[in-house]
């Protein structure tokens, strides 16, 4: 092959290079890792040589390598067979089912082995559903699991579920205190049901086992191989460090952040993983962000475009689902939430949280707040203009994730500052009905407002979050242009609906700024690296409601074919 002639041609199709005018090409063409002509079928067929492999689309849409902006890579790997057990819908359909799902499980464990695993939801177990007093208990796996520790995470990740015996093995009994922004519940004879709430999570880091990095390193190749099968060639791992090790889907910096860095070193590593590193545990405080980053410092890569440690993740306030997103509203059956941070009173966890603020801007990190309440992002948005008034930076690119009931006033101030937001609209398809109940129709049909986000000219993200949601763009997309509920079908504020051209820059190149990438990934053009998913069929004008249908049939990432659909 000439050195002039690309390696890949894909044309005769709908190439949408979500560059700034949203061009619309036929053809891109690569060479080694970069894309070097993008443009008409004619333009494109004419540089081909002899060696150069070259598809025929057919009318077939090319995309920029989805980039999932959120997305707990390692934990996610971990959820799988063999690391761990499925007991999310519609693996499971009630309590009772879980049950026969850890019944079995313990008939292969070895004697005393802790059974893990990951997504009970109550919106989906007939019990809860048929009574709303009803809630998974230690009793349920007690009958199946006498002798082995149980712990199952929920599908937020912000509940574990216990039997008996992980309690006794984790030394939580009646007189255990919740650590500060954690709930231990308990029932009406004084002792733990066995459900622990946000940072009470931490106290089961003691018995459970830690996988290992050779684990870790399956568990992330595996699930980089099924995000090729989705076009996703970019991730942000959120959260790595010993903020993250209260859970078996945790683990310390040093396990995560090694199985992806040896990978990298040894060119195993085929995407794109840009990491906040976790300092401090939900419930900590800015003498543990501090620390948390004396330990961490900003871990080396081999190979900063394949994995980059840009920033630090903190934990604000909980989840509206469990009610402990911290509201100005009182939740319709009372009680507003709270913040996850340390501090004996609202006003003293807000200073600390504004200094944990401060200290991660300082050390010179871009900021990725979890933050869902109204009343706690006004309070990070904040916090977030002052760190940057004191210590200025040209570019920090700070952003709140989830930002679930984000108002006009914090949006303002982060299009005004050059912050972004990064959103879960396949979480809002997932629970609106649920919210209905949790907040108020009217406050569930705001949740997740993109099209005020973008009105007001936030950069938003869109994301999985998985494991809380698998990491399907498709469904994201759809659900950002239908706005509607997997359970009924029916509209939740279809006025924050979004284009089509929207929701694909909150997977590409709105990605691509929040990793400090834009200059190099997230769209078509010439100089881009060639990291590319190639559609099924044409996605301009499709029904919203065919989107999920759509299939993956090629992807392309650093110039090599790392996926093709039969």
């Amino acid at each position: 092959m000439s050195d002039t002639a690309p390696t890949l041609i894909l044309t005769g199709g709908q190439v949408l290079t979500v560059d700034g005018d949203f061009t619309v090409a036929e053809g891109v063409a690569v060479r080694g890792r970069d894309i070097v002509a993008v443009g008409t079928d004619t333009e494109v067929r004419a540089l081909a040589g002899p060696d150069t492999r070259v598809v025929e689309l057919g009318g077939r849409t090319v995309l920029p390598g989805i980039n999932d902006s959120h997305l707990h890579g390692a934990a996610y790997g971990m959820t799988k067979p063999p690391f761990a057990l499925d007991v999310g819908h519609p693996m499971v359909g009630s309590i009772a089912d879980v049950a026969g799902v850890v019944e079995r499980a313990v008939r292969e464990a070895r004697t005393g082995e802790w059974v893990v695993g990951l997504g009970w939801d109550p919106g989906y177990l007939a019990e809860c559903l048929a009574d709303p007093q009803r809630f998974p208990h230690r009793a349920d796996l007690d009958a199946v699991a006498p002798d082995h520790p149980v712990c199952l995470t929920d599908f937020s990740s912000h509940m574990v579920w216990l039997n008996s015996a992980a309690l006794r093995a984790c030394g939580i009994d009646a007189d255990s205190a919740a650590p500060g922004g954690g709930v231990i519940d308990l029932g009406p004879d004084g002792e733990p049901t066995g459900i622990l709430r946000e940072a009470a999570q931490g106290l089961v880091q003691a018995g459970l086992p830690s996988p290992t990095v050779a684990e870790r390193r399956l568990a992330i190749q595996g699930v980089v191989r099924e995000l090729h099968s989705r076009g996703i060639t970019s991730y942000t791992e959120p959260g790595l460090g010993p903020g993250g090790a209260g859970t078996f889907f945790g683990g310390l910096s040093t396990d995560n952040w090694t199985a992806y860095a040896e990978l990298a070193a040894e060119g195993e590593l085929d995407a794109r993983i840009s990491v906040l590193l976790l300092p401090a545990p939900m419930g900590g405080s800015a003498d543990d962000v501090r620390k948390g980053l004396a330990e961490l410092r900003r871990p080396e890569s081999a190979d900063p475009r394949l994995l980059n440690a840009i920033g630090v993740k903190i934990f604000a306030d909980g989840v509206p689902p469990n009610r402990t997103a911290w509201m100005n509203d009182p939740y319709p059956e009372g009680g507003h939430g709270a913040l996850c941070v340390h501090g004996d009173s609202p006003d003293l966890q807000v200073d600390e949280l504004r200094e944990m603020i401060r200290v991660a801007h300082e050390a010179g990190f871009q900021l990725g707040v979890h933050v869902t309440g109204d009343r706690a992002i006004d309070t990070v948005v904040d916090a977030f203009v002052d760190a940057e008034t004191a210590a200025p930076r040209a570019d920090a690119r700070h952003y709140v994730i989830h930002g679930d009931f984000i108002g006009a006033d914090s949006l303002a101030k982060l299009a005004a500052h050059g912050y972004g937001v990064n959103m879960n609209p396949a979480i809002k398809w997932t629970i609106s009905d649920l919210m209905d109940e949790v907040v108020g129709s009217v406050r569930s049909a705001y949740q997740w407002p993109v099209r005020s986000a973008v009105e007001a000219g936030v950069r938003v993200c869109a994301s999985s979050d998985a494991p809380i949601t698998k990491p399907d763009w498709r469904q994201g997309v759809a659900a950002m242009l239908l706005r509607e509920s997997k359970a009924s079908g029916r509209p939740s504020g279809p006025e924050q609906c979004v284009t089509l051209a929207e929701a694909l820059r909150a997977y590409t190149a709105t990605p691509a700024w929040q990793d400090f990438a834009d200059d190099w990934k997230g769209t078509i053009e010439v100089g881009r690296v060639a990291d590319l998913c190639v559609l099924d069929r044409p996605l301009l004008g499709i029904d919203p409601h065919d989107i999920t249908e759509v299939e993956v049939d090629l992807t392309v990432f650093d110039g090599r074919v790392v996926f093709e659909r039969g």
